[in-house]
This record gives C-alpha cells, sequence and structure tokens, in this order.
C-alpha cells in the first residue's frame, strides 16, 4: 500500500538526513500521510517538518549553531528520498508539508499490478490472521426479520467483510434467542390463534404477546400440517411444542431474509445450548469463586459497579429464572474463554447503550481485557414514504417486514443505503430515491458503471479487438492517470473502514470510483476504428477491464450485486 510504503520511507528519509548530519539526531514523530485537498498539490502530503521543527531547533541552539525554517527541514528529508519509482516529484511548500505527486510511469504500470492480483486486489493485512468474530442480526426468532433489523445486518456484513479482507480471520454469527420468557410467550400466542382455527377460545394474546398477522398466518399453517393434535395436549405441553414449531418457521424465514441480502452465516448460536451444555453453571461457579455475586431480595446479583460499572445486575431472579445478562456472561465466555476469539465484536442497537458498562465489568470478571469486546452501536433508520415516516412495530401487529423492504427497493439498495452513514448517526431511508432508476440513486449509478464496463468489453471483443499484450505506457491522459490513482485508493479504504470500523467508507468510495471511470469514458474514447489507434485502444480495454474488476470488488465489500447488463 503506498501509503504504508511513504510513511516508512519518509521515517528512513529523516533518519538518514541525520545520519549524515543534514539533521541533529533527535527523536523522529510519528510520519502521517494524509490526502492533500487540491490535486495540484500531489497525491499525498506530510508534515512531518512541522513536528520536528521544535525539537530540531531546541537541540541546534544547545549546539550554538543557526536554527532551521520547517521548509529547510522538509527540504533535506526530501533530498534523502532517493531512487524511489513510485515517486515522481517531491516538492517542499509553506509552512513546512512534503507534497508527494506519484510518477505516471509508474502509475500506468499498476494497470497490470491490478489485474495480476486479481480478486486479492484492495486486501491488506492489517489483521496477520487474528481471530474475530462478528455477531450481527440476531434477531428474536419470534417471526418474521422486521425492517428495524436492516441496518443491523448490512453494518455487521460489510463489517465482517471489511475485517476479512484486511487480514483478520472472521467468523459471521448469529445469535438465536431461543429460550427465555419471550420464546414461551411467542409459542402462548401461536397456540391461540391455533385454537381459533378450530373455534375454540383459548383466551386472550397474554401481555407481551404477539398480535401480527402472520401470527394468525402461520397458526393456519401449523394447524394444515399438525391438524388438531395439539389440541389434546395439556396447554403447558401445547405451549411449549407451538414455541419450539414456531422458532423452526421463524428461522427458516430469517435464513431466507438473510440470503436474499446476500448474508451467509459461518455459525448460528442456540441460546438454549448454553443452559444444556453447561455453560451457565460453569459461568455461575467462577463467578461465585471470584466473590462477583451476592444475594439480595432473594435475587442473585452480579457485583458490577465493583468492577466499573455503572449498577450492579441481577443474574438469577427472584423466581429462580436466569436473567437477560446472565446469557450474555455465558455466551461471552463460550467465544472466548470455550472458542478462543481474540476480538469479539457485537452489532447492537443504541438503545444498548446503557450496557455497555456491564458488559465491560463482566469482561474484567472473566479474566479479559474489556477492549476485547467492541460493541458496535448503531442508530436506528427512518423509512419515509412520500415525506412521511412509516412506522414500525412488532408485536402490535403494524410491522413492516424485512422482506416487504427487500421486494420494494432490492437488496442491493438496502445494503448500501444503510451503511452509507456513519453508525452512530441518525438516518433516513427515502424508498423514492432508492426506487429511482436515475444517476440521482447511488447505487443504479455505482453499478451502471459496472455494467458500463461490461459492455464497452463486449462491444470490443465483437468487434475484434482485444486487451492483450497492451502496452499501458500510452495511458498519459489526465483521465487516464485519475482512474488508477482511484483505484489505487482500495486498499487505504479497506484500511480506513477496518481501523475505524466504518463501513460507510466504502460507498463513498465506490461513488467515486463510478464518477472517475464515467468521466474517463467521456474524455477518452476507449474502442476506435482507427488502424493509428489500435495500441491505444488496447491499452484504454486494459484500463477499462482493471476499472470494472476494482469496482466489482468494492461492490462486493458491500455486499451489493455487480451487475453485467443492466
Amino acid at each position: 500500500m503506498v501509503r504504508l510504503e511513504l510513511e516508512e520511507l519518509i521515517q528512513k528519509a529523516a533518519k538518514k538526513a541525520q545520519r549524515k548530519g543534514d539533521l541533529p539526531k533527535t527523536d523522529i514523530p510519528e510520519v502521517v500521510i494524509e490526502r492533500p485537498k487540491r490535486a495540484e498539490h500531489g497525491d499525498y502530503a506530510c508534515s512531518l517538518p512541522l513536528k520536528m521543527v521544535a525539537v530540531v531547533n531546541r537541540e541546534l541552539k544547545a549546539a550554538g549553531k543557526p536554527t532551521l525554517a520547517p521548509v529547510e527541514i522538509g527540504k533535506r528529508i526530501a533530498a534523502r528520498l532517493e531512487g524511489v519509482p513510485f515517486i515522481g516529484r517531491v516538492e517542499v511548500v509553506p509552512p513546512g508539508f512534503l507534497n508527494i505527486a506519484l510518477d505516471e510511469a509508474w502509475l500506468a504500470g499498476q494497470v497490470e499490478a491490478i489485474l495480476e492480483a486479481g480478486d486479492g486486489f484492495g486486501r491488506v493485512d492489517m489483521g496477520h490472521g487474528k481471530r474475530v468474530q462478528v455477531e450481527y442480526g440476531s434477531a428474536n426468532p419470534t417471526g418474521l426479520m422486521h425492517v428495524g433489523f436492516a441496518r443491523n445486518l448490512a453494518l455487521g456484513d460489510t463489517l465482517a467483510n471489511v475485517l476479512q479482507a484486511a487480514g483478520y480471520a472472521v467468523q459471521r454469527e448469529y445469535y438465536l434467542n431461543d429460550g427465555g420468557t419471550q420464546m414461551n410467550v411467542f409459542g402462548e400466542s401461536l397456540y391461540i390463534r391455533y385454537c381459533e382455527v378450530y373455534g375454540r377460545d383459548a383466551g386472550p394474546i397474554p401481555e407481551g404477546g404477539y398480535h401480527g398477522k402472520y401470527v394468525v398466518d402461520w397458526a393456519q399453517q401449523i394447524a394444515e400440517r399438525e391438524g388438531g393434535r395439539l389440541l389434546g395436549l395439556p396447554r403447558e405441553e401445547a405451549c411449549a411444542q407451538m414455541r419450539d414449531i414456531g422458532l423452526a418457521m421463524a428461522l427458516e424465514n430469517i435464513r431466507l431474509d438473510c440470503a436474499r441480502m446476500n448474508i451467509h452465516y459461518d455459525n448460528w448460536f442456540s441460546e438454549r445450548s448454553l443452559y444444556t451444555g453447561g455453560a451457565f453453571d460453569h459461568i455461575m461457579t467462577l463467578l461465585r469463586e471470584g466473590d462477583h455475586l451476592y444475594m439480595a431480595d432473594g435475587a442473585v446479583w452480579f457485583n458490577a459497579k465493583a468492577l466499573g460499572g455503572d449498577k450492579d445486575e441481577v443474574v438469577i431472579r427472584s423466581n429462580g429464572q436466569p436473567g437477560y445478562f446472565a446469557s450474555d456472561i455465558a455466551y461471552h465466555y463460550n467465544k472466548f474463554i470455550e472458542r478462543g476469539f481474540e476480538w469479539v465484536i457485537d452489532v447492537w442497537g443504541a438503545d444498548h447503550q446503557g450496557h455497555v458498562p456491564r458488559m465491560k465489568a463482566m469482561m474484567k470478571a472473566l479474566g479479559l481485557e474489556p477492549e476485547q469486546l467492541t460493541l458496535y452501536l448503531y442508530q436506528l433508520v427512518t423509512l419515509l414514504e412520500g415525506g412521511e415516516q412509516v412506522r414500525l412495530s412488532k408485536r402490535a401487529g403494524t410491522q413492516v417486514d424485512l422482506r416487504d423492504l427487500l421486494d420494494d427497493i432490492g437488496p442491493d439498495a438496502v445494503r448500501f443505503f444503510l451503511i452509507s452513514r456513519t453508525a452512530d448517526s441518525q438516518m433516513e431511508l427515502d424508498l423514492a430515491l432508492a426506487r429511482s432508476q436515475s444517476d440521482e440513486n447511488p447505487v443504479f449509478y455505482i453499478q451502471y458503471g459496472h455494467a458500463r464496463i461490461a459492455s464497452i468489453l463486449r462491444h470490443a471483443a465483437d468487434l475484434g479487438h482485444s486487451d492483450e499484450r497492451a502496452d499501458c505506457a500510452l495511458l498519459t491522459h489526465p483521465a487516464e492517470m485519475a482512474l488508477v490513482r482511484k483505484m489505487l485508493e482500495l486498499p487505504e479504504i479497506v484500511s480506513l473502514a477496518a481501523v475505524e470500523q466504518a463501513p460507510h467508507h466504502l460507498p463513498h468510495y465506490a461513488q467515486d470510483l463510478a464518477g472517475t471511470f464515467h468521466a474517463f469514458y467521456r474524455d477518452c474514447r476507449v474502442v476506435s476504428s482507427e488502424p493509428t489507434d489500435a495500441a491505444l485502444t488496447k491499452a484504454r480495454l486494459r484500463l477499462a477491464k482493471s476499472a470494472k474488476l476494482v469496482l466489482g470488488k468494492t461492490l462486493g465489500l458491500m455486499g451489493v450485486s455487480a451487475p453485467e447488463r443492466m
């Protein structure tokens, strides 16, 4: 990656300037490479001379020597940047910046380097194989996934893609909340509607139960499949069986919705397994031995405040049932201790902000570093239809299902729009814009760029043109150079998105890349019938092929399709 190489080269140049006596020997600050705001200032900028001036001049004064201005320090560092093939020029400008422009012959040669890298282009080895788990989605399996979970899915899966491209060994996991009170309430809601199919009154839907039309529909399907056999069972047993049948139906639908969004989990983890497999009993023993539990008001409490939490938390309720936090502790013990993940990312809605202190306290109680757990919080999304907010509710029966949104604007638009803002930003999804087939819709604009390149390559092949033995040194037009420069940013974007855990960098880069290609296509005739243009046509086809690869790779990282035709 050019940015990292430049950081290392400038660091070495500064040290060499010290060894040669150009600069006094001092500690060298961290070298930071940035992108200039104006293209005429080059491809990269570095402010190291400004960072060094105080310590350099302090040493010079102590030695009785004249002090140096930042620009002069920069010139002495730049003079030691020797024989670097990808550097075209280095300018030192006030108040003390190194402006670096890439060599255009080297840039032209990167077309071949991109194509040789193939699907590996854009990957960076930041993670060095570190084992990371990203747990996302994880909606309660009590019905169809509602649209409120769409952003969780899109952010979590894209973040997993980015981390994998950055060299981490990533596991994608869905935590199946198949235990606890809410599943029992779901089973009872289904049972009541099932009884109604046979004209029996089993009472009202319980408090906190499920009123949605899908519950009626599912009860009808269960009646058609199971017949009336559940009517003859004791109510408690019938509700338990109905819970398990409903769980299977919900899980099947969740899997289908995720597959439509191009989301494929490595593991589906059952909450029940924490209790049937002994994990819960084990962590309770560990917490007692660590003196992290106490009894109060008939319940067992976790002493979170002693470990930095803002309040203590119930682990076992006064009725003897484990609380929600008990599952959290057992689950994370399983992740870190039993399965050996070095870093875990839980994707949660911002309404879970208050749970962060207790989770960090839990990590300390388990003998783990709190920094090993990242609680990735995101703001919910608001759907707009005709300027009006579409209201969402799962239990009241007025929900908008995720599949309804997928049917409406398509999986690509869902994924793209829901990662286009920082996770902590409130966002509105304008359904009319997401449906539109115009350049105003960024998804359409980017995918059209990919389809346009595919069309150019097909057209060239039909006319008998190929990019074999292309001489990319012929690529000198500013629009050609701009396209190569933009393609070479992908590894930096992957690195930035991984470091910041910020998938939103990808859609913005994709728009820039598509726009840069469209500008190249406008300014440079790719396929020419003139015999004298044959060599240039080959080179431009080669460039177009590399742009297709990079744009397709970027779309893939977002989980968005890269169409060959539109």
